[in-house]
């Protein structure tokens, strides 16, 4: 059993993906595996997603940072959730929170009593209800408390962050607990002439890589994954229309807001993502419906501070590999597949991955039944991921454009029509296995493109409704004190975590 265990693990490609990778299993793993990455300083990374959710700072924890030492390091700001605008409607505006919508009374769920509320007229918008909301909507911040005297108080927070300074975080890191780095570009993949799997890596320094297991960071190309071994890909652009963006960095106006900002266009959307130190911006627009010329116009006409460089293009296919582990090569990152940013969901993507590579570690003999296990948890969680994402288009009711009309009339995966049935019929929420989104986020959408339940949980009408409205408009007085309370987003980051003006990048 000593002779089959994993000696060695190849890492092939650097970036977020790739550094937080060899950061966690390294220090996962100590001295019983060697890690050994290579990246190439010729080659750039995506390094576009700069913001994340509520997980990422679970991760880095986990490797013992805290959370003003990463701030610091990577010129971030904190993010409590996501502002769609235009998106049900033009001129529509709501906030997805990473937090809780009200207070569950007796073992039934705040929305229903809401819901009953709202229909005598005697409840205000869902969004009053939700402390995130109400801090990120007056760019106000402040740490929740570790002992919450209620559901009102709790709501979770990410950062916004330098996405080229968070891999250099992670690479110190890394080195510093023993990682290998070849600097190298890969003339070829060898592999075995028994069963296919990879056996080395040959570089252009004339180096050759041997390994046990290799993880494919390489980004969109796949070049372990897709390459050497052509596993295949699934596109899902019959559901996701957009395969398209233009991105370019700005300089900071004003203050940083506690959230990130997307706003629809007619084709697609933008975002904006504030840092310490400058804004990330991008049009994510559909191929189909839009031209290069007019995405890249419509990006800079709505910049609100001076762009640090011509935009640049990045094109994508919606999708996943069909296997995200082939043999002895498992593919993490945008290797692996390609959601859109919408909901900031490529760096949580990447540390699941990393997280169900140290659940299912194999030994050498690569067990079928693990790597089944991994490609059916990986599948689903790309799955249900898309399901949320696809939610966004469906729904909307804007008709000014041939994409918006086409969205609203597509059909969607049974899975996701499914949610859409039983939270129509009753306000019901499913869940299934590997679900990155919980039931309140799923009420921030349903409720933000205004799907509404034909009926709520009938133990609701238990309760008096002068004593539900009463209990409601306690909950909006307590947030609303709480906020009064918070400091602002900007003070809040100068007091306690600005960075050293010497962090800094810019990505051209």
């Amino acid at each position: 059993m000593q002779n089959q265990r994993i000696e060695k693990v190849v890492i092939v490609g650097g970036g977020t993906a790739g550094w937080m990778t060899a950061a966690n299993l390294k220090h996962h793993f100590k001295e019983q595996v060697s890690i050994t990455l290579v990246e190439s300083s010729d080659i750039g990374t995506i390094g576009v997603g700069e913001a994340t959710i509520p997980t990422i700072r679970h991760f880095y924890r986990q490797l013992g940072m805290a959370d003003t030492q990463v701030i610091q390091a990577t010129q971030a700001t904190c993010k409590l959730g996501i502002q769609f605008n235009d998106w049900h409607t033009t001129g529509s505006s709501f906030i997805h929170p990473f937090g809780l919508f009200g207070q569950d009374l007796r073992g039934v769920g705040f929305h229903h009593f809401w819901l009953k509320l709202k229909q005598k007229n005697r409840a205000t918008d869902l969004q009053d209800y939700s402390l995130g909301v109400n801090l990120a909507k007056h760019n106000k911040f402040t740490l929740p408390s570790p002992n919450p005297s209620s559901s009102l108080s709790v709501f979770d927070w990410a950062l916004h962050f330098d996405a080229a300074l968070f891999a250099k975080h992670l690479r110190e890191f890394a080195l510093n607990q023993g990682v290998e780095r070849l600097d190298a570009k890969i003339n070829q993949v060898n592999l075995r002439g028994t069963d296919g799997f990879i056996e080395s890596l040959q570089l252009d320094s004339g180096e050759t890589v041997p390994g046990d297991l290799f993880i494919d960071c390489s980004g969109f190309r796949g070049l372990l994954i897709e390459e050497a071994l052509q596993t295949g890909y699934e596109n899902w652009s019959q559901w996701l229309l957009c395969d398209g963006a233009f991105a370019v960095q700005t300089e900071s106006v004003g203050q940083p807001t506690s959230y990130t900002k997307v706003t629809a266009h007619t084709a697609g959307w933008q975002w904006r993502i504030p840092l310490q130190h400058r804004a990330g911006n991008g049009h994510v627009f559909s191929s189909r419906f839009m031209g290069d010329d007019e995405a890249k116009t419509i990006l800079l006409q709505n910049l609100d501070g001076k762009p640090l460089f011509d935009p640049r293009k990045i094109s994508f296919t919606p999708g996943r590999r069909t296997k995200a582990w082939n043999k002895n090569c498992i593919a993490v990152g945008l290797s692996s597949g390609f959601l859109e940013p919408l909901e900031s969901t490529s760096i949580a993507l990447v540390e699941t991955a990393i997280e169900k590579i140290k659940m299912l570690f194999p030994d050498k003999s690569f067990n079928p039944h693990l790597i089944e296990e991994f490609n059916n948890m990986t599948a689903e969680e790309y799955e249900r991921v898309r399901d949320f994402i696809i939610l966004h288009y469906k729904a909307s009711a804007r008709d000014d454009s041939e994409f918006w009309r086409y969205c609203r009339a597509m059909e969607v995966p049974d899975s996701l029509q499914y949610k859409i049935d039983l939270y129509r019929a009753r306000g019901h929420f499913v869940r299934y296995r590997w679900e990155m989104f919980g039931n309140a986020s799923w009420l921030a959408i349903y409720d933000g493109f205004k799907i509404q339940p034909d009926g709520y949980d009938p133990a609701v009408d238990a309760f008096s409704e002068d004593y539900l409205a009463k209990t409601l408009d306690e909950m909006k007085l307590a947030i609303r004190k709480a906020v009064e309370d918070s400091p602002d987003h900007g003070t809040f980051i100068a007091r306690y975590c600005a960075a050293n003006p010497i962090a800094t990048s810019v990505v051209n």
